[in-house]
């Protein structure tokens, strides 16, 4: 499933994309990398007002590549095209045209999209530039973000797409499904969650705070957890999700919005980086690491 967004709260024009390290502003030790999904989602509502409708005038690669070359023939392909609309599918943003292709971008560990630049920086490694004068640059310091160019009627079959599962915020999402999905793995709760081909653009912040809200410990087996217990966390997941977006993102580390503004979910973790704080059911939010990930939760109150 392909999410196409609703029109999004309109956004400043000129405050430049900042990067601040959060988790020292918020005593946070266990910083994460990757944007998640709340933060690509808060990235494609903050381009919307920017480019949708808008015909594309210029559009400039400044270096060949990202974490992979940008495709040859990019600026041929979407210059003098219109945007038709924005969405995003897991941790991807789409940019659609009105010439059947779709601009598909990954913003990698450190990617942003700034929007009206008074000027370029080294950074900014794709430029695009519309006929009304607007300009959005894609910003990516480590270069392990992407940009692809694919058929529009042929989305679904992009490699990154073909095995994901179900939108985490779509209608596909359910305890059934779950249910279904999760039939005879041994495999942690957690690290289910985690494998794309089960949901897709789950992270490790949001399913730690998920997993918590529904009350599921990380550690069970995900085929053990019982129908009742994926009624609870289906809602949770999207609860969790619906508020970062909201909040607009909060991942640790380098993610700034198209305007410059940076969310602040982090204040309301519940567990996550709360290793040795108290939760509200008297228990201890403890920390284990598994898959090199850090895994917040709390004992007492996830069973």
């Amino acid at each position: 499933m392909l999410l196409r967004k609703q029109e999004p709260r309109t956004t400043s024009d000129t405050v430049l994309g900042t990067r601040l390290l959060l988790s020292q502003e918020h005593g946070n030790r266990y910083s994460e990398a990757m944007p998640e999904l709340p933060e690509v989602e808060t990235t494609v509502r903050g381009l919307t007002p920017v480019l949708k409708g808008e015909r594309l005038a210029r559009v400039t690669t400044r270096r060949g590549d990202l974490r992979r070359p940008f495709p040859d023939d990019l600026a041929q392909r979407v210059t003098g095209a219109t945007v038709t609309g924005l969405g995003r599918r897991a941790k991807y943003g789409l940019i659609d045209t009105d010439r059947g292709d779709t601009m598909i971008f990954h913003l990698g560990m450190s990617g942003r999209w700034r929007v009206d630049p008074s000027e370029l920086d080294k950074h900014d490694h794709l430029l695009i530039e519309t006929d009304s004068g607007r300009r959005v640059a894609l910003n990516d310091p480590r270069r392990f973000g992407s940009i692809d160019l694919v058929s529009t009627a042929t989305l679904a079959e992009f490699p990154a797409f073909k095995a994901l599962g179900p939108e985490p915020l779509g209608p596909d999402l359910t305890a059934t499904y779950l249910k279904q999905a999760l039939e005879g793995r041994v495999a942690s709760m957690k690290q289910m969650l985690l494998d794309q081909r089960i949901v897709a653009g789950l992270g490790n912040i949001y399913v730690c705070e998920a997993l918590y809200a529904a009350r599921i410990s990380p550690k069970r087996a995900a085929g053990r957890i019982s129908r009742a217990r994926l009624d609870r966390l289906v809602p949770a997941i999207r609860a969790v999700l619906e508020s970062a977006i909201e909040a607009g993102g909060s991942s640790l580390r380098d993610f700034a919005h198209p305007d410059g503004n940076l969310g602040y979910f982090s204040k309301q973790f519940m567990v996550y980086g709360r290793e040795g704080e108290p939760c509200g059911c008297d228990g201890t939010v403890q920390r284990y690491v598994e898959g090199g990930r850090s895994t917040f939760w709390c004992p007492a109150c996830q069973k």
